[in-house]
């Protein structure tokens, strides 16, 4: 009997702590409510992915630098490759058809890319891996 209570007392005490334990930790608003829109999917990384920047700045940033930009796609230059600017410059950007999610974009509007630089010997571009229309 003293067995049985001592291990119920040791199941109590631990499991409280595991409970208590979940509501501590950094919280905010944004995450909060980027987990709660992630409710009943396949779940992943909430948090940032990239650093905002500029045309002219990516074209400045390291080979695979994750980075989001704002502005419009001028035109399309053949397969998944299309001409994006936001006031500072043009940059060559590549969507695979995956990533345009359903969504009609035209040259006058402005979308938010996230995706990394892509660098090779003579040329930079952004590799995007999600737009959003703004």
């Amino acid at each position: 009997m003293k067995k049985s209570t001592a291990i119920l007392a040791i199941f109590v005490l631990t499991t409280g702590s595991i409970f208590t334990a979940h509501a501590a930790g950094f919280s905010d608003q944004e995450t909060q409510q980027k987990a709660s829109a992630m409710a009943g999917s396949n779940g992943g990384f909430i948090g940032p992915s990239g650093e905002k920047t500029t045309a002219k700045e990516a074209k400045t940033l390291s080979d695979d630098t994750w980075i989001i930009l704002t502005g419009k796609i001028e035109k399309r230059i053949g397969g998944d490759n299309y001409v994006f600017r936001d006031g500072t410059d043009s940059i060559n950007v590549e969507i695979d058809d995956k990533y345009w999610n359903g969504q009609t974009i035209t040259p006058q509007d402005t979308v938010e890319i996230q995706g990394k630089v892509d660098k090779d010997r003579n040329s930079v571009e952004v590799d995007v891996k999600k737009i959003t229309k703004k």
